[in-house]
């Protein structure tokens, strides 16, 4: 396998997301679940053998984004900065990917998992009443991370 470079998402989405002011952050970063989700879906059309697997990843970026939307929706004073920022944010995380094969680019979204793991818990000083489900919702990311991670590790070998 082609060695694959982990960027740091925060550091590489960090002119765009920057722009977003906290209140409307979670519900931005909800729809950056939504575009994971779709790329779990075409690499589960790309490897039927792993489809359940994956669309179960998919089902979950996509409860991320459910459970937050209903907490923590954008506010809709911010809604058209969202918007702008959205689809900026998905061509530069796409972009990382783009030089790998399937198998590159789920190395690098289990990588991601575990770095998006760690966005829900840092916004519990922004939102302490939220503190479990900004948890929970680091737990699923997590699990995605591990179910690429054993998918994985025969690929390494």
């Amino acid at each position: 396998m082609t060695e694959v470079t982990i960027p740091s998402f925060g550091e590489l989405l960090s002119p765009q997301l920057s722009r977003i002011p906290d209140p409307a952050r979670p519900g931005c970063l909800a729809r950056l679940e939504r575009s994971a989700a779709e790329r779990y879906r075409g690499w589960a059309a790309e490897l039927p053998e792993h489809r359940e697997g994956l669309l179960k990843c998919a089902d979950r970026e996509d409860e991320i984004a459910d459970r937050i939307e209903a907490i923590l929706p954008v506010p809709s004073e911010f809604e058209d900065l969202v918007s702008e920022v959205v689809p900026l944010a998905i061509a530069i995380y796409y972009q990382a990917f783009e030089p790998y094969d399937v198998w590159g680019q789920m190395t690098i979204q289990a990588n991601a998992e575990k770095q998006g793991s760690m966005a829900w818990p840092a916004m519990i000083p922004l939102f302490p009443e939220h503190t479990d489900e900004l948890n929970a919702l680091s737990a699923l990311e997590l699990k995605s991370g591990e179910y690429l991670d054993a998918l994985l590790s025969p690929k390494a070998a």
